[in-house]
């Protein structure tokens, strides 16, 4: 694989195009969007509910139910930094204590984005403001539920779908040990 441009850039993310050689010798022309990771969260509040968030997707043009999430600033921004901070953003909570669940990735045959999950419990208010693109709506929901809701395709996020299952296995996992 041959670099051959970059296509398009913002301060996070580019699409970088390429030339590939197939088996067959002939050429073909690809892109990567090139992406300095994200977090995704399921926090857990003092009732044990998932604290779930309804906002405007303008690629869907609608409004959907989601787990919080955020892009890091760059790929040398710490994992636990970026997720206490889109955290703070999306629910207006901090964690104090976060738990490593596991890498996704979400795109692997267009993109090199990788997925941090983390469940984050022991929650204190603490709001940062939100994105300047941001409408959002914290509902806190039962784990059970919104496991249901994945399974039976009533949620379509799979970000969301793939984290909230992990959990609930993980959780399991506690109980049994």
């Amino acid at each position: 694989m041959t670099f051959k441009r970059t296509i398009w850039g913002s301060e996070k993310w580019r699409l970088d195009g390429y030339e590939l050689q197939k088996p067959d010798g002939s050429m073909v022309e690809t892109a990567v969007v090139r992406h300095p990771g994200a977090v995704i969260l399921v926090p857990i509040d003092e009732n044990g509910d998932v604290l779930m968030l309804k906002q405007y997707r303008l690629p869907l043009d609608q409004t959907i139910l989601e787990i919080p999430a955020g892009t890091r600033e760059s790929k040398q921004e710490p994992w636990e930094e970026c997720a206490q901070r889109e955290l703070r953003e999306e629910t207006g909570f901090r964690a104090e204590r976060f738990t490593n669940l596991g890498l996704l990735w979400p795109l692997p045959g267009t993109s090199d984005e990788e997925l941090t999950l983390f469940m984050a419990d022991r929650l204190v208010a603490d709001p940062l403001p939100q994105d300047f693109d941001e409408e959002i709506e914290v509902v806190p929901m039962p784990l059970d539920k919104l496991c249901c809701m994945a399974l039976d395709g009533r949620m379509q996020d799979m970000k969301s779908c793939v984290a909230l299952l992990r959990v609930q296995a993980y959780l399991n996992q506690q109980l049994n040990d």
